[in-house]
């Protein structure tokens, strides 16, 4: 499902860690460094401009090649496996359309974002190191606060979505190893209650741990897995193709009338179906909120943006090559059947054991994926509570438990969050609802308005110029789609509700 598995770029810098880049720096601005005039003063000897920046730290070493790795590893994973459902619902004529407008239209203000990376001058300017840093120093005032807020309730969504995706490749590992074991005779049935507890316990003890999000291998494990188990659902799919002898296809998608678990498919079902389906598209291709941190490992000369269109080009090249071929693929594998998570359309026989290699790299993506969206949130929190209560100590006091640091606060609010998200997903178990709200809250903010907004306020567009207008015409687009998919998912989980028990649904 979730995303989002996006996984945040490693922080490393010359072979080690910038421990300068610490979690917190995700969703909060962080004053600039020293100049380059003041770096010179701190760093006399010769030769200083081989090791350091003009911002005062070690240069960059990224190219083309590692940031377009960076942008891959963040945009493809779960969110790939609703596509095939995507499509089913648009059909073959406007599904393909419609993703191929979505990736241009994050292609070009994903340019105009990177070209908001240093404040002023693009070559020359003050760099920002995150996406707030960009906004705070392009915007400010209250559309600081509004961007932060819109990152922090998305964070708060993707942990929710990622339980419920866990949950669904557990059960799934579950019923695969039943059916094989007992046949079909069997149901086979499993609660998704007591995995999505499961993962919870796990994410509370991973949440304690320090700086989770920024182990060196964590990138690379979660890369590892989102390829794995897209490219066994678009293998599958391939195959469940030929096994079909042909397409189950529809130009117009699902069709009306069409027996689903919630029921037959009336005309107002299709329109919002249809709808959420926007939104679950708009989920899988959003990045934008790490883009500058990527743009922040690349080496300069050539100027860091110029580096950064050709990554962006190559990678949402391939991304959507991908994509289309998923989304297509299981979709001309099963019609109108199209499952919300491509990997549960092919049953629970053979090869089963292939599905379980899929579903356990789902979980173990998943696992690390949520230390790496909450991760930065906990701290966040963290720290502007030990500033409104210094003198607190269950706030500010650590207890040495062995080798690691208790800190009262943490283990509540980190332990309080984890059970929200956990009992917020056992009675919204909706996968494919929840991803659609997802990529509809995010798409048209973080990915389309304050990227314009930091451009026109970065080139000083005038208003009413005709780029200004042009700008504000595909804005104010994103915006009618970004409402029209909320809709669409916010009607499927009210439709999922009417057959749905909280804390007692089996599949």
């Amino acid at each position: 499902m979730l995303a989002r598995s996006r996984t945040l770029p490693c922080r490393i810098h010359h072979g080690g860690i910038d421990e300068g880049r610490d979690s917190v720096r995700y969703l909060q601005v962080e004053e600039q460094p020293k100049s380059h005039g003041e770096a010179e003063a701190i760093f006399p000897q010769q030769g200083i401009s081989k090791c350091f920046a003009d911002d005062g730290r070690f240069k960059r070493t990224g190219t083309v090649w590692t940031a377009t790795a960076h942008i891959i590893t963040a945009v493809i994973g779960s969110g790939v496996l609703s596509l095939a459902w995507a499509i089913g619902q648009l059909g073959w004529v406007v599904g393909p359309v419609v993703m191929l407008l979505f990736a241009l239209v994050i292609y070009y203000t994903s340019n105009l974002l990177s070209q908001c990376y240093r404040t002023g001058d693009p070559v020359t300017g003050r760099r920002n190191y995150t996406y707030m840093d960009a906004v705070k120093s392009n915007l400010g005032g209250v559309k600081v606060k509004i961007c932060g807020w819109i990152q922090y309730l998305n964070l708060l969504g993707v942990a929710i979505g990622y339980t419920i995706a866990s949950s669904i490749s557990m059960v799934a590992i579950k019923r695969s190893n039943c059916f094989h074991k007992h046949g079909e005779q069997d149901p086979c049935h499993a609660s998704s209650n007591a995995y999505m507890i499961m993962f919870g316990i796990t994410e509370i003890l991973f949440s304690q741990i320090p700086d989770f999000d920024q182990v060196w291998w964590l990138s690379i494990v979660a890369a590892v897995m989102s390829f794995t188990y897209s490219a066994i659902g678009l293998s599958l799919g391939i195959t469940q193709v030929i096994g079909n002898g042909g397409f189950k296809e529809s130009l117009m998608g699902i069709s009306i009338g069409a027996m689903t678990k919630a029921g037959r498919v009336t005309m107002m079902q299709k329109m919002w179906r249809s709808l959420q389906a926007l939104g679950d598209i708009a989920f899988a291709y959003s990045y934008s909120i790490i883009l500058i941190e990527i743009q922040d490992t690349l080496k300069s000369p050539p100027a860091e943006y110029k580096t950064m269109k050709k990554s962006t080009v190559l990678s949402i090249g391939v991304t959507t090559t991908f994509y289309l071929l998923c989304g297509c693929m299981g979709y001309a594998a099963f019609g109108d059947d199209a499952p919300g998570n491509l990997l549960t359309g092919f049953g629970f026989y053979n090869p089963y054991w292939l599905l379980d290699i899929a579903n356990v790299a789902i979980v173990v993506h998943l696992v690390g994926a949520y230390q790496v969206y909450c991760q930065p949130l906990f701290a966040f929190v963290e720290k502007w509570t030990a500033h409104r209560f210094p003198k607190s100590d269950f706030v500010t006091k650590e207890y040495e438990v062995g080798s690691y640091h208790l800190n009262l606060f943490r283990l509540v609010w980190r332990t309080g969050f984890v059970v929200v998200t956990t009992v917020v997903s056992m009675l919204m178990p909706f996968f494919n609802d929840v991803v659609g709200i997802l990529g509809a809250f995010g798409f048209w903010p973080l990915t389309v308005y304050f990227p314009i907004e930091m451009y026109i306020s970065q080139k000083k567009i005038s208003r009413w110029s005709p780029r200004w207008v042009g700008l504000q015409m595909l804005s104010l687009s994103c915006l009618i789609i970004s409402i029209a998919a909320a809709c669409g998912s916010f009607a499927g989980v009210v439709l999922d509700l009417k057959s749905y028990k909280p804390f007692k649904s089996t599949v």
